[in-house]
């Protein structure tokens, strides 16, 4: 078994961690989106001017956008911390895709072809 030890590449560049948005700035998204997604609806309750409510709306509607693609890029990184390791770190015992590949029976060195059955001979009707 080889392991793919190369760096992972994202748009022709090496994917570093420490470029993007981290687990702290994602939390910090929904929390905001979840006290947003709640005072949003109150603010109709409330007869809050129209105008202040459909602002909130569209807040709303642009940190889903935020919160989507930090959760995309947030599991990138996951993925690809895992191509780089395939077998736990601590573990010394293999993995259940290594398990199942060597219970794999080998398939047969390929031989001569088959005769095809012949059309002469007895036909039941």
């Amino acid at each position: 078994m080889t392991i793919n030890r190369q760096p992972i590449q994202y748009k022709g560049e090496e994917l570093d961690p420490e470029r993007g948005p981290g687990l702290g700035c994602f939390r910090f998204q929904l929390a905001v989106l979840v006290f947003l997604i709640v005072l949003t609806p109150l603010t109709v309750a409330w007869q809050w001017p129209t105008w202040l409510s459909t602002v909130l709306l569209f807040v709303v509607i642009a940190l889903l956008l935020v919160a989507g693609q930090t959760i995309i890029f947030l599991l990138r990184l996951v993925a690809a911390d895992r191509r780089t390791r395939r077998r736990p770190l601590g573990s010394a015992t293999k993995t259940v895709g290594e398990l199942d590949d060597d219970a794999r029976p080998v398939s047969p060195a390929p031989g001569p072809p088959a005769e095809a059955p012949s059309d002469e001979g007895p036909v039941r009707q």
